[in-house]
C-alpha cells in the first residue's frame, strides 16, 4: 500500500512550480518570456538566440540562471526579481490540498529553484500559506540549482532534513535523482508518468495522492 511506503517519513519536501499547482496554470509561459527578454537585454542578442540560450542553459545547467552565471557572469538577484514579476491570476486556492499537507506528520518544507519571495506569492495564491514550516529558494543554495547534489546537501543541512526519513515531491524527474540517491522516498508529480529507478511513485493529482497517505 502507498501509505505503508511513507510510514517512516517525517520530513516532507515539496517543489513549487508545476508541483503545487497544475501545469495548466502556465506560469512558466510567463517566466520563460521574462527570461528571454532578460537574456536579450543582458547579452545584446536577438530573441531567437536568446530563447535558444534560455532553453540550452536550462537543459545543460539545471536552470537558465545557472548557465548565465557560468558563461556570462550574470548577477543573479536582478535576474530573479525580473523573471518572477508575473501574474498569479490563473492560480486558484485549493483548500483540500492545504488540509492534506497540514495533516502530514512532521516537518513540511518548500524547496524551489525559484526564490523564496516568489514561492510565498504562489503559496498565497493557492491558499497554501501557513502550510509549510520553511521555504527555501535557489538563493539559499548559493544559487546552485537542483538537480546538483551540492544544492540538495546545502538546503537539507539548513532545513535539518534527514533523508532516510524524508520524501521529495517534484515535477522534474531530473530533480529526483539526488534525493533518491540520498535514500529519500521520491514522487514524480506530472500529467505524464516517467519511469526510472529513481522514481518510486508517480501521480498526476497531488491532492488525491496525499489523500492515500
Amino acid at each position: 500500500m502507498v501509505a505503508q511506503s511513507f510510514s517512516h517519513v517525517r520530513h516532507w519536501v515539496f517543489d513549487l512550480d508545476n508541483t503545487l499547482y497544475h501545469p495548466s496554470a502556465r506560469l512558466f509561459d510567463q517566466i520563460e518570456i521574462k527570461m528571454t527578454d532578460y537574456v536579450m537585454t543582458a547579452l545584446g542578442v536577438d530573441r531567437l538566440l536568446a530563447n535558444k540560450l534560455r532553453d540550452d542553459y536550462w537543459r545543460d545547467h539545471g536552470t537558465t540562471l545557472a548557465g548565465l552565471m557560468a558563461h556570462h557572469d550574470i548577477d543573479p538577484d536582478p535576474f530573479l526579481v525580473a523573471v518572477h514579476d508575473i501574474s498569479f491570476d490563473d492560480l486558484e486556492p485549493d483548500a483540500l490540498l492545504a488540509e492534506r499537507i497540514q495533516n502530514l506528520p512532521g516537518k513540511r518544507i518548500i524547496y524551489t529553484n525559484g526564490t523564496a519571495p516568489y514561492a510565498e506569492q504562489v503559496l498565497a495564491a493557492r491558499g497554501l500559506d501557513g502550510c509549510f514550516d520553511e521555504v527555501y529558494g535557489v538563493e539559499h543554495a548559493n544559487y546552485r540549482p537542483k538537480p546538483e547534489r551540492q544544492a540538495f546537501d546545502i538546503i537539507f543541512a539548513k532545513a535539518g532534513v534527514e533523508p532516510e526519513q524524508a520524501a521529495m515531491f517534484e515535477d522534474d524527474p531530473r530533480n529526483l535523482q539526488a534525493p533518491h540517491n540520498l535514500g529519500m522516498r521520491t514522487v514524480h508529480v506530472a500529467p505524464t508518468a516517467i519511469t526510472g529507478a529513481h522514481i518510486h511513485h508517480h501521480t498526476d493529482d497531488l491532492t488525491r495522492f496525499l489523500g492515500l497517505l
